[in-house]
């Protein structure tokens, strides 16, 4: 099993990270580990008990994957469960939980953390390894290019959130 913590400083606060992580409209512009993804329902953004449906970018297209969110308190935390199982992985958890910075407002940490299986069990000794590998590549990359979105388009963001009437939820 592999169980990994990434932490990323991103440029911008929590509530504009999480937003742009979660409502699929901003994810769709950013994300690379996914070319497609959407609340079954309809809903713009995950709750708990949602159930997403994720097909996999690039070379990653073939990797689709359903997921429950448990977990869903805007703008501090979320975290869904893999339902099923979607070759490579037998098991998948994430969660991702957001802090403020306390020497600047305007800017805060993401703590990525991601539990994985992956099967067949006979070979997952040798799959393991490569998949941790790439995982961890491609979630990295993926963050990278979040980060640089948000640097470029915060202002959009901020602007949107006050036209959803979701500016007065960004305060803890």
């Amino acid at each position: 099993m592999v169980h990994e913590r990434l932490e990323f400083e991103m440029p911008a606060a929590c509530a504009l990270v999480f937003d742009v992580f979660h409502y699929h409209h901003w994810r769709a512009r950013w994300d690379s580990l996914v070319d497609k993804t959407l609340v079954i329902g309809g809903a713009p953004c995950p709750y708990v008990g949602a159930i997403s449906e994720n097909v996999g970018g690039g070379l990653l297209r073939p990797l689709s994957m359903r997921t429950q969110f448990i977990r869903f308190d805007r703008p501090r935390i979320a975290a869904a469960t893999m339902l099923g199982q979607s070759f490579p992985f037998t098991r998948w958890a994430a969660s991702m939980q957001h802090r403020e910075l306390e020497a600047d407002a305007q800017r805060s940490l993401m703590i990525y953390t991601y539990t994985l299986e992956t099967g067949p069990t006979a070979l997952r000794w040798c799959l393991e390894p490569i998949v941790k590998l790439i995982f961890g590549w491609q979630t990295r990359k993926r963050f990278s290019r979040m980060q640089a979105f948000l640097a470029q388009n915060a202002d959009e963001v901020m602007q949107w959130q006050r036209d959803s009437g979701l500016a007065a939820a960004n305060e803890p």
